[in-house]
C-alpha cells in the first residue's frame, strides 16, 4: 500500500516506554514518587479519534483520570467523557479541521469541571517547569503539554499530550502520546520538552505551554441541557451575553433581558437520552420549567420553539446581572426545588457559563 502509514520510529533522544531503558526509568521514577499520577491516566489511556483531536483526546484522558463527573450523558445511562461531548467552547467540526489552541483547551477543561492553571513557556523558567512536573506527578493533578513536535525531532508541528510522570534525577518526563497510531508513549528530556513549548502557535501568535488540571467542585447532573458553542465559539457566546446584559439599564424590566438573551438560544443544546428513566427525568425538568411564573412571559416574546432554552439561559445568566436586574428576575421567576431535576440542569448550565466567563476574563 502506498501513501499510508503505520506508526513512525521515535527519533534520537526519545526513549520508548516499553524498551528496557524505558522500563528502567519507570521503575526508578516509581520508587521516588514520580509516577503517582501515572496510574489514573494509564487507566484512561486513549487514542485520539481524529488526526486533529489531540487536544480533545488529551482532555478526555485528563478529565476521566481526575474522576470528574461530566454531569451529562455519554451513551445509554453512562455519564463519561468522550471527545464528542467536548463541544462547549469550539464546534467539533471546527476542531476536526484545525485543532485547538491552548486557550481553547483551557476553556474546554474549565467548562467541563476542571480547575485550570495555564502556563506559557515564555513566561516561565525551566525551574518552574520542573516544579510543575513534580506537582503533576501526584495523583490529584494532570499536566497537558502543548509543544512543537519538530523541536523534538518528530514529524508534524503543534501537538497536545498528557504527561504521565517525571524522573527527577535524570530530568526525564513521560509523554503519553494520544496519537498512538503515530508514536508510542516515550520518555524525553524535560528541558528539551520545555524548549519545544516555546514555539509560537501561528493561529494565536502566542507561545505554547502547558495546563495543570485538577478536579473542581462537583455539580449537578444535567441530563438534558448543555452549552454548545457554534459559529464564533466561546468568545463570541460569552461576549454577546455579557454585552447584552451590560447594555441593559440597571432598572431594565425582565422582558428587555429576555429579548437580549433570545438570540443566544442556539448555544443551548437539548440532548436526547436513550433510556426511558432519563427521558422521564428530563421531561420532569421541562415540565417544572414550563410551570415557572416567568415562562409564559418568555413564551410570549420568543415563541414556543425557543421558550424553554431561553428560560434556562435567563435563569443561568443571573451571575451577570446587577442587583436591580436580579431583583426584577427573582420577582417573576418563582421558586425552584433545589432537589429537583430542573435544579440540576440549572446548576450544570450555570457552571458552564461561569467557567466561560472566568476564562474570558483571563484571556482578556
Amino acid at each position: 500500500m502506498t501513501d499510508t502509514f503505520y506508526r513512525r520510529p521515535l527519533p534520537d533522544g526519545a526513549i520508548p516506554f516499553s524498551s528496557a531503558e524505558g522500563r528502567r526509568l519507570f521503575a526508578e521514577a516509581l520508587a521516588t514518587g514520580g509516577l503517582d499520577g501515572y496510574f489514573p491516566l494509564a487507566e484512561q489511556f486513549h487514542t485520539q479519534a481524529e488526526p486533529a483531536f489531540c487536544g480533545l483526546g488529551s482532555l478526555v484522558m485528563a478529565l476521566n483520570a481526575l474522576a470528574i463527573d461530566p454531569g451529562r450523558l455519554w451513551k445509554g445511562p453512562w455519564r463519561w467523557f468522550g471527545e464528542e461531548l467536548l463541544d462547549c467552547c469550539v464546534p467539533l467540526e471546527v476542531v476536526r479541521t484545525r485543532g485547538l489552541d491552548l486557550d481553547e483547551l483551557a476553556c474546554l477543561a474549565r467548562c467541563n469541571g476542571a480547575a485550570v492553571t495555564l502556563h506559557r513557556a515564555d513566561a516561565s523558567t525551566v525551574e518552574t517547569w520542573r516544579s510543575a512536573l513534580a506537582e503533576g506527578a501526584r495523583a490529584d493533578a494532570v499536566i497537558v503539554a502543548s509543544y512543537d513536535r519538530s523541536a523534538l525531532g518528530q514529524t508534524g508541528t503543534g501537538h497536545f499530550s498528557p504527561l504521565g510522570g517525571y524522573h527527577h534525577e535524570r530530568d526525564q518526563t513521560l509523554i503519553l502520546d494520544v496519537a498512538r497510531f503515530k508514536y508510542p508513549p516515550h520518555w524525553v528530556s524535560a528541558k528539551r520538552l520545555w524548549e519545544a513549548m516555546h514555539a509560537i502557535d501561528p493561529t494565536t501568535g502566542k507561545c505554547r505551554g502547558w495546563l495543570t488540571l485538577r478536579a473542581a467542585r462537583a455539580r449537578g447532573a444535567g441530563l438534558g441541557f448543555t452549552i454548545r458553542c457554534d459559529g464564533d465559539g466561546w468568545r463570541g457566546l460569552v461576549d454577546h451575553l455579557a454585552r447584552a446584559v451590560a447594555e441593559l439599564d440597571a432598572s431594565a424590566e425582565v422582558d428587555t433581558l429576555i429579548r437580549a438573551i433570545t438570540p443566544l438560544a442556539t448555544h443551548l443544546e437539548v440532548r436526547t437520552p436513550s433510556t426511558a428513566a432519563h427521558r422521564d427525568a428530563i421531561e420532569h425538568a421541562r415540565s417544572a420549567l414550563r410551570g415557572l411564573p416567568v415562562y409564559p412571559r418568555v413564551n410570549e416574546i420568543t415563541g414556543p420553539e425557543r421558550a424553554e432554552v431561553v428560560t434556562i439561559l435567563l435563569l443561568a445568566s443571573e451571575m451577570l446581572l446587577g442587583p436591580a436586574q436580579r431583583a426584577h428576575l427573582a420577582a417573576v421567576v418563582g421558586d425552584v426545588d433545589e432537589e429537583s431535576p430542573l435544579a440540576a440542569e440549572l446548576q450544570n448550565v450555570r457552571a458552564q457559563l461561569s467557567a466561560l466567563c472566568a476564562h474570558l476574563r483571563e484571556d482578556a
